[in-house]
């Protein structure tokens, strides 16, 4: 492994915590290049929600690439493209009742949210945006300043401007009504609050710690947006393409954001792909007002459609993904029960699940011991202090009982010592 440590840069982190050489994958495993298998709970952080490698996805997109299909093309007309669109608009936008006008962006998260600012900003003409505590919303400066994580924020070297953080959902423990004090600012003409173009939020926070948000808190803060004319964006990067199970986190609250933000697994394959999602009134661009070079990666419009096809015509992926969740939400409260003294507690919705330590020190620690028994999880929070899985929607039951055995051996090994 020396010439990673010789010539990749020191900011390289997830390496650090499995320092193995991973040689191909298949499904829900990886596999280091003497063959050793790891049952894979992290899924490229959200975006392999449909498993590595997975085989009609595979098939897809070696058709395409052998028949010569254009691969890059910008924001030009393809067939791939096209494809997409339609298959989008049928399969996931009109049985949903939504309607919006799809925004390539850019090939990353980070570039579907700061389209959203940006559009906006341009819509309203207003400069502020309200976020929430331990939000992550991506790494470049836009994104940024509407991102929580101290430590994210400081490798921006410049002020992070034009954000208000507001509490997210059970931030004081139910302690206060909630929006009361962002209703408070709002309505107080001496509270030196900016007047906000928008809201931008997640459903269930990942980086931030597995936060799940109250539905009726969602339906809430939407209620609030429209009573305000704030236009209300909903970041669906990691948790939407069914991670909560809808495909859309949202769905579940009833409501319909202005703006949505998709990126991670929506080309399926863990292809860079990225939409941003605009009510058609909120369509003001002028072209090319928003680009960007690698907006039309063809190969991944080729998988996402295929994904679709495969997973989202029906809702039987959808039923699954919640009832695996439940399975992990009844075996992380059996650990918390075990061990009343650490404090322990069980989060998530869905296939996003998390189990909060009292320190970030014993999360990795545990995530060290899993690693060490083959299954590969990371740690979230704003000090590392959830264990956080996110496995591929498509593990099997032997799979998923599998991951807990090893994760109950895990914090047995870390607690009990």
């Amino acid at each position: 492994m020396s010439i990673f440590e010789e010539l990749e840069s020191e900011v390289r982190s997830y390496s650090r915590g499995w320092p193995v050489v991973f040689d191909r994958a298949q499904g829900s495993h990886l596999y280091d290049e003497s063959g050793k298998p790891y049952l894979d709970f992290f899924a490229g952080a959200g975006a392999l929600n449909y498993g590595h490698n997975n085989p009609r996805l595979k098939q897809a997109l070696v058709d395409y690439i052998q028949r010569d299909g254009v691969t890059h093309a910008l924001d030009m007309f393809t067939v791939a493209k096209r494809d997409f669109l339609q298959t989008f608009r049928d399969k996931v936008l009109d049985p949903r009742a939504l309607n919006y006008k799809v925004v390539f962006p850019g090939p990353g998260g980070a570039n579907a949210v700061e389209a959203a600012l940006k559009l906006a900003r341009k819509v309203t003409g207003k400069e502020a945006v309200i976020n929430f505590t331990n939000a992550f919303h991506g790494m470049t400066l836009g994104a940024l300043s509407v991102t929580g994580n101290s430590m994210k924020r400081g490798g921006a070297g410049v002020p992070l401007v034009h954000a208000t953080p507001m509490p997210y959902d059970q931030y004081f423990d139910g302690a206060m009504p909630d929006f009361l004090y962002f209703e408070k600012l709002l309505q107080d003409s001496g509270s030196g609050l900016n007047e906000p173009a928008a809201v931008i939020v997640e459903g269930v926070q990942g980086e931030g710690g597995i936060n799940a948000a109250r539905l009726e808190w969602l339906k809430g803060l939407d209620d609030l947006c429209k009573r305000h004319n704030i236009l209300l964006i909903l970041d669906d990067v990691q948790m939407g393409c069914g991670r909560t199970g809808p495909f859309f986190s949202f769905e579940d609250a009833g409501i319909t954001p202005d703006i949505v933000c998709l990126s991670k697994s929506i080309s399926g394959y863990g292809i860079p792909m990225a939409l941003t999602l605009i009510k058609p009134e909120l369509d003001v661009w002028e072209p090319g007002e928003h680009n960007g070079t690698f907006r039309g990666i063809s190969p991944a419009f080729v998988t996402a459609k295929e994904a679709i096809d495969v997973y989202w015509s029906d809702d039987a992926l959808e039923k699954s993904t919640k009832a695996k969740g439940e399975r992990i939400e009844t075996a992380f409260s059996g650990i918390v029960e075990a061990y009343p003294e650490a404090n322990l507690a069980a989060k998530g919705r869905g296939l996003a699940r998390g189990l909060e330590f009292a320190n970030g020190d014993l999360a990795g620690r545990v995530c060290a011991e899993a690693f060490a028994r083959g299954l590969l999880m990371e740690t979230s929070g704003p000090d590392g202090e959830v264990m956080k899985l996110l496995p591929p929607l498509t593990l099997t039951d032997d799979e998923l009982t599998q991951g807990l055995s090893i994760i109950d051996e895990s914090v047995k090994a870390v607690l009990t010592k």
